[in-house]
C-alpha cells in the first residue's frame, strides 16, 4: 500500500481551502433536497445559526466544567429543557454525548451496572430487542459483554411484544424499543413494553435518536403519535439525537434518565491516577464545546414555535410523498409510519435497480434489505422536491419494470447478494472485507 508523507512545507490558507472545496465536488449536494438521509436540512438560516454558535466554542473542552463553567451551564439547561419534551420532571437528568451510538452505549452500561448492584448473581446479562433496533445496540452488547436477544416484528414492522415476553429469563436485565425505527419509521408498542418492564423489574430504554426531536412537536400539532417517552411507566432511559431533527451539527446527542440514581451507573471514576482524580459522565473524555453550544443555541433560536413549524412542514411533505408513491403501480409503503421516516418496496420491481436509476437522475436514496426496500428520511427542505421526485420515481419505475431477470450491478448487486445469503456468517465476513478495503489509501 502506498503511503503519503507529511508535506515538508505548509501551503497558503487560500490553497488549503481551495483544495477542501474541490474535494467536495464529488460529494452529494444535500442543499438541493435530493438526498434522503444523513443530513437534516431546515434551511440556510438554521445552518448559519449552527455555524456561528459552534464557532463561538470551537476550541473549548467540556472535559473540565471548572475551567469552562459556561459549558456546564448550557448542558444542564439543555438537559432540563429537553427532558420536559419527553415527559420528564424535576427528577429527570441526563448527559450530552457525541451521538446516538454513545448515548445507547451509556444507557446499556448504566443498565448493566444497575443489574450488578440489584442482581449480582447474573454472570452474563441479557438484553432483548426487536430485529429493527439500531445496530448500535449490538455494538453496545459486544463492547460491554452482554448477550443480545433479537426478536421478530409484527406485520406493521413494530416490536412483537409477545415474542419479546417469551424470551425473558433469569438473566434478562433490559428491554429495548425505538421511536422511531430507522428502517421503517414506526414507533414500537412502548406502553405494553413498559408494563412488562415494571412487572419483571427490567430496565426499558427507548431509542428515540431518530424521532425524538420531531415526535413531541407532531403530537402537539395534533398528529396521532403513540406514547413513547417518560410518560410511560417503566421507561428508565432514553437516547435522543439533536443532530438529527434538532438540526444542529454532527456530534450532539442526549441520554436521559428518569432520576439521578439511575444516571450514576453511567459515570466512570478513577481515583488512583497520578494525574489526579479522573471522572467523566460519558464515554468521551474531551468533549467539544461547540456541540453543546450549538445545541443550546438551537433550542433558543427556534423555540417551540419554530420546531412546531418545521415538524408540520416535514410531516406534510412526508404525507405528500407517501401518497404519491402509493399511486405508482407496483410500489407500496412498509407499515404505517406516523412521522417523517418511511420505506417503500415492491413485489414486482427490483428496488435496488430502481435506486440506481434514481441516482442516475441525481437522487441519493439508501437501500435496505430483509425485506428489500428504499429508505426515506424527510426534512422540511424536502417540501420543494415532491413533484420532481415523484415524476422521476414514476419514470424510473417504468424503466426498471420487467427487467428483474437481468443481472444487477454496483449497489444493486451488493444489496441483492447480502440480503439473500443464507449463511449470515458469510455475509458478515464479506462486509468486514469490504470495510477493510474501503478504508485504505486509493
Amino acid at each position: 500500500m502506498k503511503q503519503i508523507s507529511l508535506p515538508k512545507k505548509g501551503i497558503s490558507k487560500e490553497e488549503v481551502l481551495s483544495n477542501l472545496r474541490s474535494f467536495k465536488s464529488g460529494d452529494a449536494d444535500w442543499h438541493d433536497g435530493r438526498m434522503f438521509g444523513l443530513i437534516y436540512n431546515a434551511g440556510l438560516d438554521v445552518e448559519e445559526m449552527v455555524k456561528e454558535a459552534y464557532a463561538t466554542y470551537m476550541f473549548e473542552n467540556a472535559l473540565s466544567p471548572f475551567a469552562f463553567p459556561s459549558l456546564l451551564k448550557m448542558e444542564t439547561e439543555f438537559i432540563s429543557m429537553v427532558s420536559a419534551l419527553f415527559g420528564g420532571d424535576d427528577e429527570t437528568v441526563g448527559s450530552m454525548t457525541s451521538g446516538g451510538t454513545e448515548s445507547i452505549l451509556m444507557a446499556v452500561k448504566a443498565a448493566r451496572e444497575w443489574a450488578r448492584a440489584k442482581r449480582p448473581e447474573i454472570k452474563i446479562p441479557e438484553l432483548i430487542a426487536p430485529i429493527t433496533i439500531h445496530p448500535a445496540w449490538n455494538k453496545a452488547a459486544d463492547f460491554l459483554g452482554l448477550k443480545i436477544v433479537l426478536t421478530p416484528v409484527d406485520e406493521e414492522f413494530k416490536a412483537d411484544v409477545k415474542a419479546m415476553q417469551e424470551v425473558i429469563n433469569e438473566n434478562t436485565i433490559m428491554l429495548g424499543a425505538s421511536a422511531v425505527t430507522y428502517p421503517h419509521g414506526v414507533v414500537d408498542p412502548i406502553n405494553e413494553l413498559g408494563a412488562i418492564a415494571e412487572e419483571k423489574n427490567l430496565w426499558l430504554h427507548v431509542d428515540a435518536c431518530l424521532g425524538g426531536y420531531i415526535l413531541p412537536f407532531l403530537r402537539t400539532s395534533g398528529y396521532d403519535i403513540p406514547p413513547f417517552d417518560f410518560s410511560v411507566p417503566g421507561v428508565q432511559s432514553m437516547s435522543v439525537d439533536i443532530h438529527k431533527y434538532g438540526y444542529t451539527s454532527k456530534g450532539a446527542s442526549t441520554v436521559l434518565y428518569r432520576n439521578k440514581e439511575l444516571r450514576q451507573h453511567q459515570f466512570f471514576v478513577y481515583t488512583d491516577w497520578p494525574g489526579g482524580v479522573y471522572a467523566t459522565p460519558c464515554l468521551s473524555g474531551a468533549r467539544p464545546g461547540g456541540a453543546i453550544a450549538s445545541a443550546w443555541a438551537m433550542l433558543h433560536y427556534l423555540g417551540e414555535e419554530g420546531f412546531l413549524k418545521l415538524a408540520r412542514a416535514a410531516r406534510e411533505t412526508t404525507l405528500g410523498l407517501m401518497e404519491g408513491i402509493r399511486r405508482i403501480p407496483g410500489l407500496f409503503i412498509l407499515g404505517n409510519p406516523p412521522a417523517t421516516v418511511f420505506a417503500f418496496g415492491s413485489n414486482e420491481i427490483n428496488v435496488y435497480k430502481l435506486a440506481v436509476k434514481l441516482k442516475e437522475r441525481g437522487w441519493h436514496i439508501d437501500s435496505q434489505h430483509r425485506p428489500p426496500s428504499l429508505h426515506m428520511t424527510i426534512s422540511p427542505a424536502h417540501e420543494k422536491i415532491i413533484e420532481p421526485f415523484l415524476k422521476d420515481l414514476q419514470e424510473s419505475a417504468k424503466e426498471v419494470s420487467g427487467t428483474d431477470s437481468g443481472e444487477a450491478s454496483g449497489m444493486a448487486a451488493l444489496y441483492g447478494m447480502m440480503g439473500t445469503m443464507p449463511d449470515r456468517k458469510m455475509a458478515r465476513t464479506f462486509a468486514l472485507q469490504y470495510l477493510n478495503d474501503l478504508y485504505r489509501l486509493k
